[in-house]
């Protein structure tokens, strides 16, 4: 099992980051396809619409964010598929667009994952 890593997608790509996963549902603006250098596009381990929709809202909510975002990751089969592949790699950078680089949902995914490769 390699390293879990997390990084805007708008830094630039490093060899250190291994297997490149956007985990948005939404492609970020202003990012063409060829710069993104990403190797997967995992819309399913992204928060659904409405919950997205509802923290852009109210980000003061961040901790009922962080649950009702965790109670959709519990019930999402690509995460199955995101643990495997971080099982067999070497490294795995998950790629988001979002601002706020403290509070966003590659963090609370990034702390699930770890988690789940306890287990």
């Amino acid at each position: 099992m390699g390293h879990l890593f997390v990084k805007r997608i708008y830094e630039p790509a490093d060899k250190a980051d291994g297997i490149r996963i956007l985990i948005d549902r939404l492609w970020p603006r202003g990012v063409k396809k060829e710069r993104a250098q990403i190797d997967k596009w995992m819309k399913g381990v992204a928060p659904s619409t409405a919950l997205r929709k509802e923290f852009h809202s109210n980000p003061q909510d961040w901790p009922k964010f962080q649950q009702d975002y965790i109670a959709e990751l519990k019930v999402q089969e690509s995460v199955r598929e995101l643990v495997e592949l971080i099982k067999e790699s070497e490294a795995v950078t998950l790629l988001y667009a979002a601002n706020n680089e403290q509070q966003n949902h590659a963090r609370v995914l990034k702390q699930f994952l770890q988690g789940e490769l306890k287990q």
